[in-house]
């Protein structure tokens, strides 16, 4: 019998529209594809970090706006510029709002991605790049 995966403690799943254009630019920000499908695309961006962007079949209904009220966080670590992921997320034509400091003594970065799911990257004041 084959050993399965170990099973994350918690993570986010998302339904989508395009795969490709998700792709591209989850890619463009350090995501690793760790498995690929027509429909399913499982996306590491630490260990334990970790996105899966499902294809919804072409009728079905999806909620609009998508993601509405919701931010999905990714803890940055020292030495990764979130200056650097936002002008990543602008060459492949991603909105951006940030990278900015927060009253929490965080700095954070929100891409849109295509499907309209907000991203945000938050790293702790003084951990950047120096």
């Amino acid at each position: 019998m084959a050993t399965l995966p170990e099973t994350l403690p918690s993570f986010t799943k998302l339904l989508i529209r395009d795969q490709r254009r998700a792709a591209a630019l989850y890619t463009a920000l350090g995501f690793e594809t760790l498995f690929r499908d027509e429909v399913f695309l499982h996306l590491r961006f630490a260990p334990g970090a970790e996105l899966y962007l499902v294809t919804a079949p072409p009728n079905a209904p999806l909620p609009e706006p998508r993601g509405a009220g919701v931010l999905v966080c990714f803890a940055v670590g020292a030495g990764v510029s979130l200056d650097a992921l936002a002008e990543q997320a602008r060459e492949v034509g991603a909105p951006v709002q940030g990278p900015s400091d927060q009253p929490w003594n965080t700095r954070e970065l929100i891409v849109t991605d295509p499907e309209g799911y907000r991203i945000n990257f938050v790293q702790p004041l003084g951990a950047g790049p120096g």
